[in-house]
C-alpha cells in the first residue's frame, strides 16, 4: 500500500510540474485561442498561475479516482483537499516570499511551483497512507468544482485587485474574451 502511495506521489509530483510547465506556454502557443484559456494561464497575474498546479493536479488524480476507490475510499475526496491545498499554496508562498525581498525572480516563482506540488502531493499522501482521515466527499467535491467555476469565470472577467493584476504584459483575460467574441460572431 505504503509503495503504490509512493509511487502514485512521485509520478504526480513528476507528471504536474512538466504539465504545469508546459501549460504555461499553451496559450500563447494556441494563438491566445480562449478554450485553451480556461485552463491555461492568459496573462501574468498570480491567480492565472494557480491553473498551473489546479488543472494537472485535477487530471492525474481524476485518472486515479475510479482505480483506487476499493484501496483507499475517500481518495478522490483527499485528492480534492490535496488540489486545493496545493493551488492555496501558489499565493501564499509567492506572496510571502516576493513580500520579504521586495521584488519577485524567475527562480524563486518555480521553486514556489515546485513547493506548491510537494504540499498538495503530501498532503494526499499522508492521508491516503494513514487511512485515519475521513472525508466528507460532497464538499470537497463542490469546492473543486467552484474553484473550477472561478478559474473560467476570472479567465475572462478578472476582478481588478491584487492577486488578479499582471505582473508583466501579457493578454488579460479581458482580451480574451473581446477575441472569443470576435472569432465567434453570429452574422445574420
Amino acid at each position: 500500500m505504503h509503495k503504490k502511495t509512493r509511487l502514485f506521489t512521485f509520478w504526480g509530483i513528476l507528471f504536474t510540474f512538466f504539465a504545469g510547465v508546459l501549460l504555461h506556454f499553451v496559450y500563447e502557443w494556441s494563438g491566445q485561442n480562449p478554450w485553451v484559456g480556461l485552463f491555461a494561464p492568459v496573462s501574468e497575474s498570480t491567480w492565472e498561475h494557480m491553473k498551473l498546479v489546479f488543472f494537472p493536479m485535477l487530471f492525474y488524480t481524476m485518472f486515479f479516482c475510479r482505480k483506487w476507490k476499493t484501496f483507499s475510499p475517500d481518495f478522490c475526496s483527499v485528492s480534492a483537499c490535496g488540489i486545493l491545498l496545493g493551488t492555496l499554496s501558489v499565493p501564499v508562498l509567492f506572496y510571502t516570499y516576493s513580500g520579504i525581498l521586495g521584488a519577485h525572480f524567475l527562480f524563486a516563482d518555480i521553486l514556489v511551483f515546485l513547493c506548491s506540488l510537494f504540499i498538495g502531493f503530501f498532503f494526499i499522501y499522508h492521508a491516503v497512507s494513514k487511512q485515519k482521515y475521513h472525508f466528507c466527499k460532497k464538499p470537497a467535491i463542490i469546492l473543486i468544482f467552484l474553484a473550477m467555476a472561478c478559474f473560467f469565470l476570472f479567465t475572462f472577467f478578472p476582478p481588478s485587485f491584487g492577486i488578479f493584476s499582471e505582473k508583466a504584459s501579457s493578454a488579460s483575460g479581458t482580451t480574451a474574451f473581446y477575441l472569443f467574441i470576435q472569432n465567434h460572431r453570429i452574422t445574420a
